[in-house]
């Protein structure tokens, strides 16, 4: 965690080490999101039954983590910890269903301040009240849907009724800023693409900061046919969720072309996310049984799990003025890193006495510096877990799997579970007793965390 004082002189440090050439102006910035993507279903992550060329050339002009973590297993927190540079505890926004308090900083409040132009076409999910929506939060402009999710054609919220929490007529949200638009039969997909695209365009004389938050590949699984006609041979859930994805990698292409065209990919940082692992919720299948078109690879767990399925995903780097292509890198970096690096980069920072939890990782993708974190920590509900190194600890961890054996917390002796992740990433073999006092460390490290996080 960073005091203003550290910050400042990090970030002087950092402003004597950049080369001159190729910074005509600010630096540009670009985040893109996906929604409840398996940390396996990209070609640069290994998937061969799914198609990403973009996204993958994405990867092969910058940096590819491997040790990428989301803040939360769920959607709202996950991006509370974007926005804020902040645990998603620390920010409010412990679990879904909250709004992003007044008391935030978020990214684009602090480039305001530098002269950029800002941006989120997509999915926001941090509040639908006038003081709380996109606008009202540093956004110039916004494009997008308030819900955690809307049908891709219609773009109306069906699961309101069936919330026994917080029952509420099912309604439709799409907005261009404050205003609510209809676009009917539109595919949700390429709007956001469309308007992402359009936000370069129009600001292409300017530094601007865009957020692009696509809803792929999160339910209800819709997708053109002439996507599902790049996957003939896979099975019905497969063939959607891939075409979903192929949809938003073609828009990660189009973002992409639409700066080179400009002039503007090499002065141009961009990051590529995950909010959270694959799911198995029954609504993201097609026969109401838990869903299987995601995959997180070798990973223990789903989406809302603490083991690494649930947060576990992809993360990628690129800025060509900066960072050096064909990158792997290994070390252990947190979504909550993104917005510290980039205000590093603009020159901003809050004021003195806010508390930042995340890091300015950009020494990590340009030098191969070491991660700035010695331990991560996650909670979402009553399961709560660390990462100090190989050592991960879950405490009353639940895989939210798709067989009854794999759903509920855990019990008993495995309510305390402790990994070697280099030795056992799948998180399969409970090692508390065969190393008690690692387990210890990180059950205080854990509790410590929490008492902090709520200050």
């Amino acid at each position: 965690m960073l005091n203003r004082r550290d910050w400042l002189a990090t970030a002087g440090a950092m402003s004597a080490a950049v080369p001159a050439q190729g910074q005509t102006r600010q630096p540009n910035f670009i985040v893109i999101m996906s929604d409840d993507q398996g940390s396996h279903d990209l070609g640069c992550y290994g998937a061969a039954d799914v198609k990403t060329p973009h996204i993958d050339q994405l990867a092969a002009s910058g940096v590819r983590f491997t040790n990428w973590y989301s803040c939360a297993p769920v959607c709202a927190p996950s991006r509370a910890a974007l926005q804020t540079g902040r645990y998603p505890v620390r920010a409010g926004v412990g679990s879904n269903g909250l709004p992003l308090g007044p008391n935030q900083h978020t990214l684009p409040s602090l480039l305001k301040r530098a002269g950029y132009a800002t941006a989120l076409t997509g999915k926001w999910h941090l509040g639908s009240t006038p003081e709380t929506v996109p606008n009202a939060r540093g956004y110039d402009y916004f494009y997008g849907f308030l819900p955690g999710c809307v049908d891709f054609y219609s773009h109306i919220y069906y699961w309101g009724e069936s919330n026994p929490q917080n029952r509420t007529v099912n309604f439709h949200s799409l907005y261009r800023n404050r205003g609510e638009i209809w676009e009917d039969g539109q595919y949700l997909t390429e709007r956001i693409t469309e308007e992402a695209t359009g936000f370069i365009t129009a600001h292409k004389s300017e530094p601007f900061f865009l957020c692009a938050t696509y809803n792929a590949v999160h339910y209800p699984m819709h997708a053109p046919a002439k996507y599902k006609q790049r996957f003939p041979n896979l099975a019905p859930e497969r063939q959607t969720y891939a075409a979903m994805l192929a949809a938003m990698d073609d828009g990660v292409g189009a973002i992409r072309q639409t700066l080179e065209r400009h002039g503007l990919l090499d002065n141009t940082l961009i990051f590529f996310v995950a909010d959270n692992g694959a799911t198995t919720e029954a609504r993201a299948g097609l026969n109401q049984q838990p869903a299987t078109a995601g995959n997180n690879g070798v990973y223990r767990g789903f989406k809302f799990s603490l083991f690494d399925g649930g947060m576990h995903v992809p993360g990628i780097m690129s800025w060509p003025a900066r960072i050096k292509p064909g990158q792997v890198n290994t070390q252990q970096v947190m979504t909550m890193d993104i917005a510290p690096t980039i205000w590093n980069a603009a020159g901003v920072a809050p004021e003195s006495g806010y508390r930042l939890d995340g890091h300015d990782i950009l020494p990590v993708a340009a030098r191969g510096a070491p991660s700035p974190h010695t331990t991560l920590f996650w909670e979402n509900g009553n399961q709560a877990a660390a990462r100090k190194g190989r050592w991960k600890l879950v405490l009353n961890g639940n895989e939210y799997g798709r067989t009854p054996q794999t759903r509920g917390e855990a019990k008993g002796e495995d309510a305390v579970w402790l990994s070697d992740l280099e030795a056992d990433p799948g998180e399969r073999r409970n090692l508390r007793h065969d190393h008690p006092a690692i387990a210890d460390e990180l059950q205080s490290a854990i509790h410590a965390w929490k008492e902090d996080t709520r200050k």
